[in-house]
């Protein structure tokens, strides 16, 4: 049986790309209000507050700009995977948002929080990715 590695690779970028994307509709209050069960933020503002837990050293100007960043590069980082365009690049971008994420986490919230949701998980499974020798059922096909 040959070994391949192009199911679980598919897999992970759907999975991170879907993991990246979903948490961008709820800070646009797309998947409900605030409040709702199985919503996290529920809408921009409340985003903003918890990205200024994150970044207490930031004015918060400065923290607010930070999170339309975060926003967009998770937005364009879920994109990318998911359809599988500049996958390796794609990959480490959301490596190092994740991992910058989970440690603001574990400094500034408490060191449970990364863990309970997982940000050092899609850290290290985005850097996997990035590690990935070809992709295939991708835009791209890149093989090293």
């Amino acid at each position: 049986m040959k070994n391949s590695a192009h199911f679980p690779q598919l897999f992970l970028r759907l999975a991170l790309g879907i993991g990246f994307i979903l948490p961008v509709m709820d800070r646009f209050g797309w998947l409900g209000a605030p409040g709702n069960p199985t919503v996290g933020w529920g809408n921009w503002s409340i985003f903003l507050d918890y990205t200024n837990s994150l970044m207490p050293f930031l004015s918060r100007p400065f923290a607010n700009i930070m999170a339309i960043i975060a926003t967009a590069g998770e937005l364009v980082f879920g994109v990318l995977l998911i359809i599988g365009y500049k996958i390796r690049l794609a990959a480490i971008g959301s490596f190092l948002l994740a991992l910058m994420f989970a440690l603001s986490m574990l400094i500034f919230a408490n060191y449970r929080a990364p863990f309970n949701y997982s940000v050092f998980v899609v850290s290290a499974s985005s850097l996997l990715l990035a590690t990935t020798p070809d992709y295939k059922w991708a835009i791209e096909a890149n093989n090293r």
